[in-house]
């Protein structure tokens, strides 16, 4: 891994964008720490700008507002180099949001199966887009719509159903490495 790093060192950021669940906090500090970059997670730099927590800003301001602090955490983010960027998962949602994240970062979703997804999100209850009366229909729905804006978004995909997080990584690398490369 070491050629992999030595070639990025100087290299752009590597965001990652997918549906909660996906594995973007987990892989992306595995990526971040095999490239010895910088890792950020937009939904705690929204936490930390708003002073409370998620389902609190939900709560009290709604899902347009998140959407906002989503997006001024990701352009905060402009301009830095050598990052891993977790990116929450509605990202993709505000078309402004999309350029950037393409002129940032090599831009990464994360994909996995509906029922990996259901499995994995289930276990955290503060999920505020799944205090619904049924969540599992929910998630259905907003995969659905989410869809064609991922795609939009990605330059590489990668499915994380069943793959080991060091393997996923590994795969990133590889192709971040392809993707800095012909860039220059």
């Amino acid at each position: 891994m070491l050629r992999v790093f030595l070639k990025m060192s100087d290299a752009g950021n590597i965001a990652l964008i997918g549906f909660m669940g996906s594995g973007k906090s987990s892989i992306g500090r595995l990526l971040a720490k095999k490239l010895h970059y910088r890792f950020v997670d937009t939904d705690q730099l929204v936490v930390k700008s708003a002073g409370m927590a998620i389902t609190e800003i939900f709560k009290e301001h709604g899902e347009p507002f998140f959407r906002e602090q989503e997006r001024l955490a990701l352009e905060s983010l402009h301009g830095w180099q050598r990052l891993v960027i977790a990116t929450g998962g509605g990202i993709v949602l505000r078309a402004e949001n999309v350029p950037l994240l393409r002129e940032m970062a090599f831009v990464v979703w994360l994909t996995a199966s509906e029922e990996i997804l259901f499995e994995r999100v289930s276990r955290n209850t503060k999920r505020p887009l799944l205090h619904t009366e049924n969540p599992r229909a929910t998630i259905s729905a907003l995969l659905a719509a989410r869809h064609p804006l991922y795609e939009n978004a990605a330059h590489f995909v990668i499915d994380t159903s069943t793959k080991p997080h060091a393997e996923i990584a590994d795969e990133i690398l590889s192709q971040a490495e392809r993707f800095f490369s012909c860039e220059k």
